[in-house]
């Protein structure tokens, strides 16, 4: 397993803490304990008989200028598919009603013979770490990754050594690109979230961090649970394609999220911490269930539900950071009076992603000498597949913002509009890209399902 890498911010936390001279650990309930823990190496894995070496989550592909071309060839000569339902022969919807009533541990059992080397745990360092209680029971080795924003309680930190320590293991930690953190905090402040709400410091804190480590596995494990958000997790399948995240071969449908808990209900997952007797947070014993950064996350009072301390100043249906976002409910949607489904909240809501309207696409098409090039996502906010493209998108508009001579640009091209951009804008399925070069009347279609940040500046690189 690839080492932990230390930064000097977090352990200047650490340091200005003063903690306990003995780790809380969940106290003892019932007699179950096992008096032998079985001893798994992370050096190496064995996977169908062969051994490998683990491979470390934020290693990612250097994109050099000259390979973009034959990047490009590969995009266009990729097969486009709307939907993915089914990953190396393995279709698991079936799967996932196959497993709606097995244990966690069965669940968490299948999940690393299936993937091995391939998988790893989400740890947050609240109460999930009975993910890695249930791995560890298993018997087979296991990698966890955890999201160190740089703003977590020095609490959670000591949280994460207690647990390397208890399991023999190492955590691969992974960090939010300095460069964008000191360019938020310049030009917003400190706690600029209060104000603007926590989507954009989550998602360079957190959803950009993981996105890099998603691009290194097949699949991952987290923690949630149907009953921890109503809104958003209630129907939450035990494993599922995952609709937002990428993984290491690229493209919709490449990545497979387990949720072992899903079916568990929170007390029952405290039971079980109590009887194993394994490390947790010193926070839930000051009355914090569900813990994230240290501004936006604090206690509850008796009554109230866990979600209700995270992110307390903003509305109830906001309490996702975008980790989770592809599991809001259909029924959340809404049908209007064309007949076509659409969410309440939209899509593309970087301030770099400019709105356009009918009348504003076509002022873009009829411009045959344009001051800057565009690229305009035609969008439905109720698509998986759009929602799943999101947080790229997002993150293009942001990294274009200012140079490079090209606009990001979104339009709504369902309901009433989607004759019009089938017959005029080569609608062809949800999302379609397109871009408009300055010197050409006619947008260039984006041939590819690979939607993330890379592919799409290579082909902006090639046809702008």
């Amino acid at each position: 397993m690839a080492l932990a890498i230390n930064v000097s911010s977090s352990s200047s936390a650490i340091s200005t803490y003063s903690f306990p001279s003995s780790d809380l650990k969940a106290p003892q309930i019932g007699s179950l304990r096992l008096s032998d823990r079985i001893n798994v190496s992370s050096a190496s894995l064995s996977i169908s008989g062969k051994r490998s070496s683990v491979k470390a989550l934020n290693v990612q592909s250097i994109t050099n200028e000259s390979t973009v071309p034959s990047q490009a060839a590969s995009m266009v000569a990729s097969e486009i598919r709307e939907k993915v339902d089914v990953i190396e022969g393995e279709d698991f919807e079936e799967l996932a009603q196959k497993l709606e009533t097995a244990s966690p541990l069965e669940i968490m059992d299948k999940a690393l013979e299936k993937f091995g080397n391939d998988i790893a745990i989400a740890f947050s360092g609240a109460e999930d770490v009975a993910l890695i209680e249930y791995a560890h029971l298993t018997g087979r080795p296991y990698r966890v990754f955890s999201l160190d924003t740089g703003r977590l309680n020095p609490e959670t930190y000591r949280l994460f050594d207690t647990v390397e320590k208890h399991y023999g293991i190492r955590i691969e930690y992974m960090f939010p690109d300095a460069v964008e953190v000191q360019a938020l905090v310049r030009n917003k402040g400190l706690f600029s979230f209060y104000e603007d709400g926590h989507q954009e410091c989550c998602r360079i804190r957190k959803v950009r961090p993981l996105r890099r480590a998603l691009k290194g596995l097949r699949a991952w494990i987290t923690g949630q649970r149907k009953d921890q958000s109503p809104g958003t997790r209630s129907e939450i399948p035990v494993v599922q394609v995952d609709p937002v995240f990428e993984g290491l071969d690229g493209g919709a449908g490449s990545l497979v999220k387990w949720n072992p808990v899903a079916n568990v209900e929170g007390d029952d997952v405290w039971s079980f911490l109590r009887t194993m007797d394994v490390p947790v947070n010193t926070l839930h014993a000051a009355g914090y269930v569900s813990i994230g950064c240290e501004p936006c996350t604090r206690a509850v009072l008796p009554g109230q539900h866990e979600r209700e301390g995270r992110w307390w100043w903003e509305d109830a249906k906001a309490k996702e950071c975008g980790l989770h976002k592809g599991n809001i409910k259909e029924s959340n949607a809404t049908v209007n009076v064309n007949g076509t489904t659409s969410t309440v909240d939209d899509i593309f809501r970087s301030e770099n992603v400019v709105s356009l309207s009918r009348q504003g696409i076509e002022n873009l098409m009829k411009l045959e000498n344009r001051k800057e090039a565009w690229i305009v996502v035609l969008y439905a906010p109720w698509c998986p597949f759009c929602q799943a493209m999101e947080a790229s998108f997002d993150e293009l508009a942001d990294k274009l913002r200012g140079g490079d001579g090209v606009k990001v640009a979104k339009f709504r091209a369902d309901g009433d509009q989607k004759e019009f951009a089938k017959s005029e804008l080569q609608l062809g399925s949800f999302p379609t890209i397109l871009v408009f070069p300055k010197n050409s009347s006619r947008p260039i279609k984006y041939p590819s399902e690979k939607r993330d940040v890379d592919s799409l500046t290579s082909f902006l690189n090639l046809v702008r």
